[in-house]
């Protein structure tokens, strides 16, 4: 079963890779290695039920494939930046077929040809350790090194969890879950080389726990069944690898279902759909919709609103009367305003096409807070400005990024009619200089009640007698397209505080 569980989830791993069809060398190197796990397992698997000859030769042959294929990819993992170089690879690979040319002669049934197998693919292994913990050892302070540096960590507490077993000899009773084990780093691997997004230790151990309670529970419901119907369940432990296996290989057999089911059933692409996900794909549904209709809507609604305001302008210059003027003069205020209530849902729902470059995101504040300066409603605010000139630039659409600085400074600005002080400040999120930029707008106003803290950014919320309750909600929607995210911290009569948070250049 263990030997199963590594087999199978080398599999999967394997094949998920290869069928994604993206071009990337280190992710195919990653599904070759995998490769060649999987087939030194599943060969001793197999062993397990049928005496047969070629079997042993399969898991032979896997074995001579793992060595040139984790040299191969720890050269991709660290950028060939490594002391595996290309002679040393080409060195291995040919020693390798080398040896697999002698699976196939008397040589391979000596009893010292498995031993010397065993020991030349831990002796590739740690090669690649060594080569792994020198090219951290030499790389700069920031992401890449600390995400390598837990692989480094991970691969010798794997090892020794992995054969732990070999204590037994001194006693202890310590069941064998060294592919159980060697199924974790494989994931763990795939974590870090396919979701760099996934930059501290706690991301990884959150992934883990996610697994590790999913196991869990799989095996006591598994456990629970087999009681209430009468069965004889099996161990918990053997019920616990099992569902362990099942959790782990859930996501990359989901991919290679999609990508078969796509082939042969091209329209069927809701069948992957969880029934929990229905709601929200409904909702970019619903966004799309609304930005296909918004236009003809528009439109629509622009026309009679011309008419309406050219008939009232001709009519007030025709007026007699100061009455009958100034009832003219509330329906071309009316019309002007539904007019701009009109542009701003025109501007919520459309899609947005940024023309992102990179930025420093100081001048930008600079830009924006002088065109703050100039507006009168500024006159009795006081404006600071603490800004960190040592911030990475980041990839922003200009324009768009100055649209959301000024309207949310002019909302902080009509919060303090009395006057007050706004300020403007930048800062890294962490102490490094690969951390997400932060732009933070606060203001001495009347704050933000706790409930209206909650409806804040939805749209046409507002708590402003001739607001649309747009303003915001466009700001949310412009900063997620730059894939960063923005929030609000205020209480009543303290102020608010609203803080952006972007992906510096490093992340891009």
């Amino acid at each position: 079963m263990d030997t199963f569980i590594l087999a199978a989830t080398s599999f999967t791993i394997a094949v998920s890779l290869m069928i994604k069809g993206k071009k990337d060398a280190l992710q195919t190197s990653f599904a070759g290695l995998c490769a060649a796990v999987f087939l030194s397992q599943i060969s001793i698997t197999m062993g397990n039920f049928f005496n047969l000859e070629f079997l042993l030769k399969i898991r032979y042959i896997g074995l001579l494939a793992i060595a040139p294929s984790a040299l191969l990819f720890f050269r991709y993992l660290t950028r060939n930046k490594t002391l595996i170089s290309r002679r040393l690879f080409y060195f291995f690979a040919l020693a390798s077929l080398c040896g697999v040319i002698m699976v196939f002669t008397p040589l391979s049934e000596k009893n010292y040809f498995a031993d010397a197998l065993r020991l030349y693919t831990f002796f590739s292994l740690l090669l690649c350790y060594i080569a792994l913990a020198w090219h951290v050892n030499h790389l700069p302070s920031g992401t890449e090194k600390r995400r390598l540096f837990y692989l480094l960590v991970a691969c010798p507490v794997a090892w020794v969890a992995g054969n732990a077993h070999l204590l037994n000899h001194a006693g202890l009773s310590v069941p064998v879950i060294n592919g159980m084990v060697m199924s974790v780093l494989l994931y763990f691997i795939l974590l870090i080389i396919a979701y760099p997004q996934l930059r501290e230790l706690h991301d990884f151990f959150a992934r883990s726990l996610v697994i590790v309670i999913s196991s869990l529970t799989g095996a006591l419901i598994f456990y629970g069944a087999s009681s209430f119907f009468g069965g004889t369940p099996p161990s918990l432990a053997g019920l616990l690898l099992a569902s362990f296996l099942v959790v782990i290989s859930f996501t990359p057999m989901k991919i290679i279902l999609k990508k078969i089911f796509s082939y042969f059933y091209p329209g069927s692409k809701d069948v992957f759909t969880s029934l929990y996900e229905f709601d929200e794909k409904l909702e970019r549904e619903k966004a799309l919709m609304l930005a296909e209709m918004a236009p003809v809507v528009a439109h629509e609604i622009r026309n009679p609103l011309g008419s309406i305001k050219g008939a009232a302008q001709y009519l007030k210059s025709e007026a007699s009367t100061p009455e009958q003027q100034e009832l003219l003069d509330v329906i071309v205020d009316g019309t002007d305003r539904l007019n701009a209530v009109v542009s701003q849902f025109l501007e919520y729902a459309r899609p947005y096409q940024l023309n992102c470059i990179m930025q420093d995101i100081n001048a930008i504040i600079r830009k924006a807070v002088s065109v703050v300066a100039a507006n009168q409603q500024a006159e009795n605010i006081s404006i600071v400005q603490q800004l960190d000139e040592r911030l990475p630039k980041v990839k922003v659409d200009e324009n768009q990024l100055v649209q959301v600085i000024l309207n949310l400074a002019l909302n902080a600005i009509e919060s303090m009619p009395e006057g007050g002080t706004l300020t403007f400040s930048t800062c890294r999120q962490e102490a490094d200089e690969e951390g997400d930029v932060s732009v933070m707008i606060r203001d001495t106003g009347a704050g933000i009640s706790n409930t209206d803290l909650k409806n804040i950014f939805k749209p046409f919320f507002t708590t402003r007698e001739r607001g649309v309750g747009l303003g915001l909600a466009i700001c949310q929607k412009i900063i997620r397209e730059h894939g960063g995210s923005i929030r609000v911290q205020s209480a009543v009569s303290q102020g608010a505080t609203l803080i952006i948070k972007l992906k510096s250049s490093e992340w891009i």
